[in-house]
């Protein structure tokens, strides 16, 4: 990975080689910002640039041994933490189980999200996270002396899905690393980070992608004309990963909305017997595809709230979606878009906290019926 193959953040790339070329890195550099806007690929291309022996021009040498073996994601001075399921049981659920999946991953598209990830892993209803045995494992590794004679590199995809334990292990490292050593961690979530790792960490805030990088990408990437590049970059609403997927005709989402269009449909004829058979239904799906829907609800939601105000440049949906709110905007509005979005956060809270999930949809359902008409 390349400075030059990350789409756009400019600026923190310029920043990122000008600190390096002036010796002056931070030992931990914590990446944040919204889906999609490249925060691993640019934690991937940094890392290339630290570990490659004779940088020029503002990339790597890519002839050196240490990007010939960069380019595989095989150096022995780069290390990864990400998610996991758990692997026979929790002492062995560790990163390197998984790590041909993930060097496969990242060799064939490194603008990916969680949902993928959980795909390459064959996760089924698990949830992954980064378990305690983890830690250890990175001590062990960091305790090592450089393979290459220089810098290592721990890059820690999502650290807001770290438990506990895990995560207070990790605070003594972070204090003092050992010499040499860069942590480049990636979050999605900065508020659910442990705040006591935020705070021994560079912060570095990235922004969403504009539509023209966005649709250059999906041109030059994808192979795409160039008007479905720009209503999908506009759709995506600064999220490439979301873009990828729009451009795919992602199976889950078009399941997401028609879950959805019943739901509202069923709420809204008052339909009891059909409703408790939807809220068996989306049961049946994993949890991660529940938490999914959820959002993608909050999402519909608020489009279509802003569907109401008539300003087209605002608003962010597919052809299909766009129809559907024709008819059904006119039930979003002030007085109870609020309440039909904290009940889908409530929705997801006991979701993620393992709540039986005919239960919450059943219930969440019956106060649509309520809401719709208010």
């Amino acid at each position: 990975m390349l400075f030059k193959e990350v789409v756009g953040q400019d600026e923190i790339k310029d920043r990122l080689r000008r600190e390096a070329d002036e010796g002056r890195v931070a030992h931990a550099l914590l990446f944040y910002g919204p889906e999609g806007c490249g925060k691993l690929p640019v934690a991937l291309a940094f890392a290339r640039y630290l570990l490659c022996s004779q940088p020029h021009d503002g990339e790597p040498c890519s002839a050196c041994n240490s990007c010939r073996m960069t380019a595989r994601w095989a150096h022995p001075d780069l290390h990864f933490v990400f998610p996991v399921v758990k692997y026979k049981d929790a002492a062995h659920s560790v990163s390197d189980v998984y790590l041909p999946e993930w060097r496969k991953q990242l060799g064939e598209n490194v603008y990916f999200g969680l949902d993928e990830w959980l795909e390459d892993m064959q996760a089924g209803n698990q949830q992954a996270m980064i378990y305690s045995a983890e830690s250890d494992a990175i001590q062990k590794k960091l305790s090592l002396k450089s393979n290459q004679g220089g810098k290592k590199v721990m890059i820690i995809w999502l650290p807001e899905k770290m438990n506990l334990e895990c995560a207070n292990k990790l605070l003594k490292l972070l204090e003092e690393p050992p010499a040499e050593t860069h942590f480049l961690l990636i979050s999605e979530r900065l508020e659910a980070v442990l705040p006591t790792i935020v705070s021994r960490a560079q912060c570095i805030g990235m922004k969403g992608l504009s539509e023209d990088e966005i649709a250059g990408a999906l041109i030059q990437r994808n192979a795409c004309d160039s008007d479905t590049a720009r209503r999908v970059a506009h759709t995506a609403n600064g999220n490439l990963i979301a873009a990828q997927q729009l451009l795919r005709s992602n199976a889950d989402q078009n399941l997401f909305f028609d879950l959805f269009v019943i739901l509202m449909r069923l709420s809204y004829q008052r339909k009891i017997k059909d409703l408790k058979k939807w809220s068996e239904q989306i049961a049946a799906l994993g949890r991660e595809k529940q938490k999914n829907f959820l959002a993608y609800s909050q999402k519909l939601i608020r489009e279509n709230f802003i569907y109401n105000f008539r300003q087209p440049d605002l608003n962010y949906e597919t052809m299909e979606e766009e129809n559907f709110s024709r008819n059904f905007a006119r039930f979003i509005n002030e007085r109870n878009v609020i309440h039909i979005m904290d009940e889908l956060s409530l929705a997801q809270r006991d979701i993620e906290q393992n709540g039986n999930p005919k239960f919450v949809f059943f219930d969440f359902a019956l106060k649509m019926i309520v809401l719709l008409i208010q």
